[in-house]
């Protein structure tokens, strides 16, 4: 079974918001897979259903950005999984390019606080991510404002399609085939970036 997590904050002022684009991420896997994420359980909304032929759950942490562990540690407790193997984070990344996606076995945080709190809920830092790249924070920004920030209608547009890169990342990681999937989607996309 894995757990697909996306990253974000509750409340309708964050909806489409940089920081938000792991919720982005699992409304579209839950759009393409006919899974209703409905369910208000371990501090989160979570659904259930079958993604590639694998059992999924898919979980919007509803504790805020930097409490995300202490819904995932509930996750990942009740269902048993291994963290290391069936464990699928998704997050905006400010160090990538608008659009842009990396995935990643394992890594520190990078001064993502909800990674971070993850990782100090698990105790380590080996579990796969997706990263979405959401551009650099213009010089003068305060970083907060930047990631609660609105995308440009033009960068909303490149979101949208990173997001069904995304999701087909995920398909692909979840048959057990994370390398490949690092090797396609990893690399810088046409029309990522500015």
């Amino acid at each position: 079974m894995y757990i697909i997590v996306g990253l974000g904050n509750p409340k309708k002022e964050y909806i489409n918001t940089r920081h938000n684009i792991g919720f982005d991420v699992i409304d579209k896997l839950a759009e393409q897979e006919k899974i209703a994420v409905l369910e208000k359980k371990h501090k989160a909304i979570i659904g259930k259903g079958y993604i590639a032929g694998q059992k999924c759950i898919l979980a919007k942490p509803q504790t805020f950005m930097n409490l995300s562990g202490e819904s995932v540690r509930e996750i990942i407790d009740y269902y048993k999984v291994d963290e290391t193997e069936e464990l699928i984070v998704i997050s905006d990344d400010i160090s990538l390019d608008v659009g842009q996606l990396r995935i990643r076995k394992k890594g520190s945080a990078g001064g993502h606080n909800g990674l971070k709190n993850i990782i100090a809920h698990l105790g380590h830092d080996t579990f796969m991510r997706v990263k979405m790249g959401v551009g650099e924070k213009p010089k003068g920004w305060d970083l907060a404002d930047y990631v609660l920030g609105h995308f440009t209608p033009d960068e909303r547009k490149q979101m949208d399609e990173a997001s069904e890169r995304a999701a087909d990342a995920i398909r692909m990681m979840i048959t057990g085939d994370v390398d490949r999937a690092m090797n396609e989607y990893n690399k810088k996309t046409e029309g990522a970036g500015r």
